[in-house]
Parts: structure tokens; C-alpha cells; sequence
């Protein structure tokens, strides 16, 4: 059984981790550096790195700080925020990147991720979709947003799921909108869709409020609530789970989130 990852996600603004509530109401959390030295300790599997004012704000991604939290972490980083170019791609794994994740570039110009995929290859490109329901008759649908979630581009967030993958992208960072900050637990529904319609590792964001709302969205995507009885073969859930607002905020440590989801059959690492 392949172990499920959990990644802790640190959303900087002008050098300090944030945090909000559907995008919204942003409050200033902590030092990036700190916090990426604790989290690399306690057993994260990987750490993303989401400048999240810059694509909004057209201002580069704050490389300083990217070279900062990579010289405190032994796993896997992933960075995103301001990568428009191959250029702005390189300068971040020059920084320390071993990944990097695009969201409003890549919509505005879907060929950037073939370019990415062939100058570093697939593994090395995440498509980050900031994904929300709209309203569209009876139909549930979800919409791709860009801007750090501001600018609603109708495009169908499935669709271009799909799409993105044709074109090289390797991973699927998937965060939810609707769910983000909320602690009402990740959007099962829309992560099901997702993981059904590529063939690529999915990471659920978005909602993350109990650690049970963990196991589940690891272990099925088929209903809202976690039920034991579905084991993962009978329907696999997420590749890994991003996780914020509960360890920025003191809640619960990777430790104690691997330790009980593990008891609910979730395969770790330690």
C-alpha cells in the first residue's frame, strides 16, 4: 500500500505565514523559517511554499525566504506564487525548489506547463486549482479561480484538471475555496471528481479541521463523513492531504495527526 503524505502549507505574504477563512480575512500566523524548521522536525512528508500575494499583487516570489526555509528542511519543497515563466521556475529550484506549483499563469497560458514538464519534467510541475462552486441550474459545478481565488474564469476546475495533465502537469494541488479555513472539513465531493478524472496524485486542501476529516478525505472520498467500513481499495481517497490552520494555530502536531490516522488504516510514513 503506498503511504499517504502529509504536507504542511505555509501561505506567505511580505515574508510572513498567513492565514484566512475562504481566502479571506488573512492574519498574519508566523515566521516561515520557524515554522518550516518545526514542521520538517515533527515529520512532515513534504512542505509547500505558496507566496499567495504574488500573482495578485505582480510581484516575484520572495526567493530570500524560499532559500531560508529550504536550508531548514530535508523533504520535499514545493513553491508556488509568481511562477509565470521557465525562467521564474528555475529561479525557484535554484532557491531550493524541488517543485513548483502554477495556478493563475498556467490558465492564462496552458502551454507554460508543457514548457515546465520538458525543461524539468512532470514530477516537478504541480497545477494548483483554486476551485468553488457556482451556480449552474441543478448541476454542481465547480469554477477554476485565479488571483489567489479573486477572478472567476469559468473555466469548469475538472475539465482543466484534465487538460493539464495532457499538457504535463504531475501533480494536482486541489484547494478548495468553499472549504479553506473553514475546519468543516475538506470537499469530498469535489476531490472524488478529481482524483476519478486523472491519473495523476492529488492533494486535497481546503477545510482540514478535525483528524478525522484527514483519515477520511486519505482514505474515501465517497461520502462526507469518514465511514470505517470503506477500506481504500474500495474507493481510494487523496494522495496526501495539506494541512494549515491545525498546526499553525497549535491544534495538533504531523505526529499526532499520523499516529491516529494511521489507527484508522491510513498507510504512513515515519
Amino acid at each position: 500500500m503506498q503511504a499517504k503524505r502529509i504536507i504542511p502549507c505555509l501561505d506567505v505574504d511580505d515574508g510572513k505565514v498567513v492565514k484566512g477563512v475562504k481566502f479571506e480575512g488573512i492574519k498574519d500566523v508566523g515566521d516561515p523559517v520557524e515554522l518550516a524548521r518545526r514542521y520538517n522536525a515533527d515529520g512532515a512528508d513534504e512542505l509547500t511554499f505558496l507566496d499567495i500575494g504574488a500573482s495578485f499583487k505582480s510581484r516575484a516570489t520572495l526567493l530570500d525566504v524560499v532559500k531560508k526555509v529550504a536550508q531548514e528542511v530535508f523533504i520535499p519543497l514545493c513553491v508556488g506564487g509568481g511562477i509565470r515563466t521557465i525562467e521564474d521556475m528555475r529561479d525557484a529550484m535554484n532557491a531550493g525548489a524541488d517543485k513548483v506549483s502554477v495556478c493563475t499563469s498556467a490558465l492564462k497560458y496552458p502551454k507554460l506547463l508543457r514548457e515546465m514538464a520538458n525543461a524539468y519534467g512532470n514530477q516537478c510541475v504541480v497545477l494548483s486549482i483554486d476551485a468553488k462552486r457556482v451556480s449552474e441550474g441543478n448541476d454542481i459545478r465547480w469554477n477554476a479561480f485565479s488571483h489567489g481565488g479573486r477572478t472567476d474564469t469559468g473555466i469548469d476546475a475538472i475539465e482543466w484538471a484534465v487538460k493539464a495533465v495532457e499538457l504535463g502537469a504531475g501533480e494536482i494541488l486541489l484547494n478548495s475555496i468553499d472549504a479553506d479555513g473553514t475546519g468543516a472539513g475538506y470537499d469530498l465531493e469535489l476531490t472524488r471528481r478529481i482524483i476519478n478524472a486523472v491519473n495523476v496524485p492529488v492533494i486535497a486542501s481546503g477545510g482540514a479541521g478535525t483528524l478525522d476529516q484527514i483519515a477520511g478525505v486519505l482514505l474515501s472520498t465517497s461520502s462526507s463523513e469518514m465511514d470505517s467500513s470503506i477500506s481504500p481499495n474500495e474507493a481510494p481517497g487523496a494522495d496526501a492531504a495539506l494541512v494549515a490552520s491545525l498546526l499553525h494555530f497549535g491544534k495538533t502536531t504531523i505526529k499526532e495527526i499520523k499516529k491516529h490516522i494511521e489507527k484508522k488504516g491510513v498507510c504512513v510514513r515515519w
